[in-house]
């Protein structure tokens, strides 16, 4: 008789996944991702997943191995299967787009840290959260905190809110009147209008 096999026998189970324009399968067991070769960018893939690996075919040839890593949301980059321009996506966490909103001001980092968190999906967030750092570009960094401050007022801190504040020159008007002198009267002058004292 042949030996026991070493490790115990796992069931393989089984889904479908379209490899995403960063080089990634999404794994909607556990909610993360995993790198495949970029060459395969686009096309329909199979995973084969057991309780400790996570294996990719593309027409019944097997393209990517991965252990298992059931923490949600993690991306699991195998540096080999990455074109030199996708690389740069296996450094995308949090703390990556804090960093990068940091250099723009305190409001953009607590709004990408407000659009990271909202979405059950990390991929979602990362994107949304590239989209409004990158709006430096067009409006500047100092319009840009500003646009976060008004849309962290409001409760409001998506990515299209602070595209349309800024797009609408919001973020350089005061905010229901909250930039006014908080001694200004609201009562106009006038010769008809007697103060207090006029009815002493």
């Amino acid at each position: 008789m042949k030996p026991l096999p070493e490790t115990a026998y796992e069931l393989k189970s089984y889904r479908r996944a379209k490899v995403q324009k960063i080089g990634y399968v999404y794994f909607s067991p556990d909610k993360s991702y995993y790198s495949v070769p970029y060459r395969y960018i686009g096309k329909e893939t199979t995973l084969h997943y057991t309780r400790s690996l996570v294996e990719v075919y593309y027409h019944y040839q097997r393209i990517a191995l991965h252990q298992r890593n059931p923490s949600k949301g993690s991306y699991n980059t195998n540096k080999e299967h990455l074109s030199s321009t996708h690389k740069y996506y296996s450094d995308w966490s949090p703390e990556f787009f804090k960093k990068k909103a940091a250099l723009h001001g305190k409001h953009v980092v607590d709004c990408v840290e407000k659009i990271i968190t909202a979405v059950d999906y990390p991929e979602i967030g990362y994107k949304r959260a590239m989209g409004l750092i990158q709006l430096h570009k067009s409006y500047g960094s100092q319009r840009l905190d500003n646009a976060c401050k008004r849309a962290l007022q409001a409760d409001a801190a998506t990515y299209q809110r602070i595209k349309n504040i800024l797009k609408n020159n919001l973020d350089k008007s005061s905010l229901f009147y909250q930039d006014l002198e908080e001694n200004k009267t609201h009562i106009p002058k006038h010769t008809n209008i007697r103060g207090a004292s006029a009815y002493q």
